[in-house]
């Protein structure tokens, strides 16, 4: 009885979801709404301390933004199509699927993550009080994902940028930082150009241009020895659903490591065993 019951709640919570997240999606598999997820020895970087429960497990997708030196037309390894990266209808607040991820959900790909200096993933460390209060929901990670007033669609002055400029904690990845996410969802953002990151303090820009969003589980990071003695390394991905798994609650990487420079340090291998990672719930 017990057994028949808990498959009857499983079956009843799925078909939920299901049709929840369908009144979400477009004809174009994208997202028009979505209702309400130590110390690297070699980077000498220093931690990040969040209040919020954290956890080496993030409990939903881990919530990054990438940029052109990880996914743009034509570059290696993939080699994809403009029509691939959205690249015929990117623009300010697009948050449609990428078409290849859609096409290809289960199917496991190798992206390159950049140079040293040239990052191409970026982790959001902490989340600023005005995306929580821009809307439409109470989620400044989720506003973000939605395109809300000043993140991508026109604030109450028309500006549709005016939330995302010198945005603290915007954290680029170097070989250590990626190695922790190993195993770990992501959902993304991902840029049509380049995130700018200044250091000291760190801070990024996110404005311009998006190509949509895409979720992959990490399957490895493994260094590059066809690049450059900067090269980052090469990420194994597999391909999920971005209307799926972007639904579920957005994590924060809260202790990816912090770079002292855009040149310091060249951290191009990812280690075997490193460091634990720890996620907390974006609020």
């Amino acid at each position: 009885m017990h057994t028949r019951l808990t498959s009857r709640w499983t079956t009843t919570l799925t078909l939920l979801g299901t049709i929840s997240l369908a009144a979400c999606q477009d004809s174009t598999s994208g997202i028009t709404a979505i209702d309400p997820a130590p110390l690297d020895p070699s980077t000498s970087a220093a931690i990040d301390i969040f209040a919020p429960q954290q956890s080496s497990v993030a409990a939903g997708p881990v919530f990054l933004v990438l940029d052109q030196a990880s996914i743009d037309n034509g570059a290696e390894p993939m080699g994809f199509s403009d029509v691939d990266l959205n690249d015929d209808i990117a623009q300010l607040g697009q948050r449609r699927q990428l078409r290849y991820f859609a096409a290809n959900v289960g199917r496991d790909i190798t992206l390159y993550t950049g140079e040293t200096g040239d990052e191409g993933w970026h982790a959001i460390k902490q989340i600023p009080a005005t995306w929580q209060a821009a809307g439409p929901t109470t989620n400044g990670a989720r506003n973000f994902l939605l395109a809300g007033p000043g993140l991508g669609t026109p604030d109450a002055f028309g500006d549709p940028e005016s939330q995302l400029d010198k945005i603290a904690g915007v954290t680029p990845l170097r070989a250590t930082g990626l190695a922790m996410l190993r195993g770990q969802s992501i959902c993304a953002v991902v840029l049509k150009g380049k995130v700018d990151v200044n250091y000291l303090p760190l801070e990024g820009s996110l404005k311009g241009d998006t190509r949509g969003i895409v979720a992959f589980e990490v399957i490895s990071v493994t260094r590059r020895r066809n690049g450059s003695t900067t090269s980052l390394p090469a990420v194994g991905i597999r391909i999920q659903d971005a209307t799926q798994t972007c639904a579920s609650a957005l994590q924060l990487f809260a202790n990816a490591p912090t770079p002292r420079s855009s040149s310091d340090p060249i951290n191009v291998a990812p280690p075997a065993n490193p460091p634990a990672p720890r996620f907390v719930a974006a609020p």
